[in-house]
């Protein structure tokens, strides 16, 4: 018989992969391997996801990895841009092709009417050769070609059809700056491959929702196909060597066969989480995290600024850092234990990311 697994067991198996039941001592490079990436739509997002997770991690790691291009930002799980390892930019980027054109088609063809598309491209590659550059930069510069075209869908053509990331500053803790594209393959000094085989596509996907399962898991096929964005993925569920299971409204769930599974009352410490944190978005089903309905916020900004957090291993309320305050809001009344915890992590977050301001800790229950 198959086994089930509830709610909360789902919820602590999620959290120990996500090192999130216990801060772990592993490199940034490496957590950000295991966790398959790291959105990264607010940019310094992924210091805080790092902060809450691993053992005396600065944000001067990350920092490094960045500028010496061991780390990279770009396009990828549900054309969203993500922080990822150099290794697998270069695996995972073709396999969300489809993703990047179909938002092309959608959103922007109609502003590119009139242009010859790979004339445009191959402009825009010369104009990248030359040095990274904006989508606002190569929308005006294509549009002295091509005046007919709006400038904005210009732009939005070549990050779309181009195999591109955002390079620093941006991103980089105590500098960012405006997004700023550069050709993926030069940025990472890789020679460019020819067009892969259908068998190499397959194997690359069979990876991809492995690493899942190890980040994620037990999960459904809806659960792989909403973290990443690709379709058609029962099948590759059903070719890898995986274990099932079966989820508490009976739904399949796969899973690595020796992945972590915590017995469902292992302890779980509050953790602030920062915006866009993968942990809150990556499921069909996330009633593994969260319990409620509040949709998950997702500011604009470059993040480090604000986010959720989780009390007993699910999302709990939200912080925003404003000056010298970090204002807690909990969705509900807190035990007296979980308050004592989460104001001791608070003060830990407040050393990680204003060690100079030293900010008061509100918690507001309004």
């Amino acid at each position: 018989m198959t086994e089930a697994l509830s709610e909360r067991a789902l919820n602590r198996a999620t959290l120990a992969r996500q090192y999130l039941l216990e801060r772990a001592p592993v490199r940034a490079i490496d957590a950000i391997g295991q966790l398959g990436g790291m959105q990264s739509q607010a940019p310094l997002a992924p210091y805080v996801g790092l902060w809450t997770r691993l053992r005396d991690f600065a944000p001067g790691e990350l920092a490094t990895l960045t500028e010496d291009r061991q780390a990279v930002r770009l396009q990828l799980m549900r054309n969203t841009v993500h922080l990822v390892r150099a290794r697998d930019a270069l695996d995972w980027s073709a396999l969300f092709t489809p993703l990047r054109t179909a938002e092309f088609n959608a959103n922007f063809r109609a502003g590119t009417a009139g242009a010859d598309l790979s004339a445009l491209l191959d402009e825009a590659g010369r104009l990248l050769a030359e040095r990274p550059r904006s989508r606002a930069e190569l929308g005006r510069l294509l549009a002295e070609r091509w005046p007919q075209a709006e400038p904005r869908a210009l732009g939005y053509a070549v990050t779309l059809h181009l195999m591109l990331c955002q390079v620093p500053p941006r991103g980089v803790w105590g500098k960012g700056g405006a997004a700023t594209w550069a050709p993926l393959a030069d940025w990472l000094g890789a020679p460019t491959g020819s067009e892969p085989t259908d068998a190499s596509v397959d194997a690359l996907v069979d990876a991809l929702v492995l690493r899942y399962l190890g980040a994620f898991g037990p999960a459904s096929v809806a659960d792989v196909q909403t973290w990443s964005g690709l379709t058609r993925l029962r099948e590759v569920l059903e070719r890898l060597p995986v274990r099932t299971f079966r989820g508490h409204a009976g739904q399949a769930l796969y899973d690595l066969p020796d992945a972590p599974r915590p017995a469902e009352d292992t302890p779980a410490p509050p953790r602030f989480l920062p915006e866009y944190d993968n942990l809150l978005l990556s499921h069909s089903d996330r009633t593994r995290v969260i319990p409620h309905a509040q949709p998950v916020p997702l500011p604009p900004g470059n993040g480090a600024a604000g986010g959720t957090f989780l009390i007993d291993g699910r999302w709990h309320g939200t912080w925003q850092l404003r000056g010298q305050e970090l204002r807690i809001r909990p969705f509900g009344e807190l035990r007296p234990a979980d308050f004592d915890a989460l104001l001791a992590e608070a003060a830990g977050l407040c050393a990680f990311i204003a060690p100079q301001a030293a900010p008061d800790v509100i918690v507001d229950h309004s």
